[in-house]
């Protein structure tokens, strides 16, 4: 099992990758830019350079890139879409010369539309979005959504929609939430859900197609369609829950990241080094983990 969190670019791209390594990180998901404005600050061909250079050192993978949170692919408002494609192609354009593996999306807000008519502009944002560039190997992921109010990629029906439609043209996969499923009414928090969520996740998306999860527990109850993450173990699917999803033969062979809050500093190792728990990987193992990230540095 591959297991890693979303670290911070503060200080240069290549201190995602370091901080990763440090921790025991074996992937990592950053941002490749400020995540909530709309003016960004392109990085250099040097500061590709290093943070190639450290991932390779580290050999972490995969590398996953989140756009930015303001970005919305399926906005009806004009004004908002043609923002949120040019936004969504600077974010195409970091990633490939940075390497990563994958750019994840989420499917955006239908407000002012009907769901259906939403998944068609999302659809159709993504292929403008990338028309005339060269992926070099990136594959765009849609992440599934928690459901609240008009965002779309609540059902797995809804995500393997658009990456149907958008698969026409990119190369396209998925990224599943498990806080989002719970919260959009998958009982993964059960031993009956979780295998009935799996067999759903299958029988629409395709699991071939799931190259990421994004491992958090659910501040809100089930069904509640509000998107509040919580450290591993310590929401409502609980230790249990996530015991059997670490453990579930056709999901532990997908790399897992963890979006969990930074509460106090160290949470983020601690986060990481629950899942390796419930994942029944010792802690011998773990802490050697550690210890090759510090080594590396030296």
């Amino acid at each position: 099992m591959r297991v890693g969190v979303h670290t911070s670019i503060a200080g240069g791209l290549e201190n995602a990758a370091h901080h990763a390594k440090k921790i025991g990180c074996d992937t990592f998901q950053m941002f490749s830019a400020n995540p909530r404005g709309w003016k960004t600050l392109e990085p250099t061909v040097e500061d590709c350079g290093r943070f190639r250079a450290a991932r390779a050192k580290y050999g972490l993978r995969p590398v996953v890139i989140h756009d930015n949170y303001l970005i919305n692919l399926a906005a009806a408002d004009s004004l908002i879409r043609e923002r949120s494609i040019a936004a969504f192609r600077k974010e195409i354009e970091r990633a490939v010369p940075l390497g990563a593996d994958y750019l994840v999306t989420h499917p955006g807000s239908a407000k002012g539309a009907t769901a259906t008519e939403g998944i068609r502009t999302c659809i159709e944002s993504l292929r403008r979005a990338a028309a005339g560039l060269r992926l070099d190997g990136l594959m765009i992921l849609i992440e599934n959504t928690a459901g609240q109010g008009s965002v779309i990629g609540r059902t797995f029906e809804e995500v393997a929609e658009i990456v149907a439609g958008a698969g026409q043209d990119l190369p396209v996969g998925v990224c599943i939430d498990t806080a989002h499923c719970f919260e959009a009414g998958y009982a993964i928090h059960t031993a009956e859900g979780l295998r009935d969520t799996v067999k759903q996740l299958d029988q629409t998306v395709g699991l071939a197609k799931v190259r990421v999860i994004h491992a958090n527990d659910s501040k809100t109850a089930f069904s509640s369609h509000a998107d509040r993450h919580e450290h591993i173990g310590k929401g409502f699917i609980g230790k249990e829950g996530f015991r059997r999803i670490v453990r579930h033969p056709k999901l532990r062979r997908i790399p897992f990241i963890c979006e969990t809050p930074i509460d106090r500093p160290g949470d983020d190792k601690r986060n990481l080094r629950m899942m390796r728990r419930l994942a029944g990987e010792s802690l011998s193992r773990a802490r050697l983990r550690v210890e090759e990230g510090r080594n590396l540095e030296l």
